[in-house]
């Protein structure tokens, strides 16, 4: 297995992980029921997205 020649500075080590963070998703409210929904995906509560059926949602009584 491979070592490493020289020690890896806290700056250089820190340069890579600077991408390696937490991200808030985005959040938006439906057109058509107005709940929360993460954007770009179907709205789980109506089955709408962009203003058009997408999933036909099951009536439960």
């Amino acid at each position: 297995m491979a070592h490493p020649k020289r020690k890896i500075s806290k700056t250089r080590r820190d340069k890579r992980r600077t991408h390696d963070k937490a991200v808030v998703p985005a959040i938006g409210v439906c057109s058509n029921c107005g709940s929360s929904v993460k954007l770009h995906t179907v709205c789980g509560e109506c089955g709408y997205y962009r203003g058009k059926l997408a999933i036909e949602k099951q009536v439960t009584a």
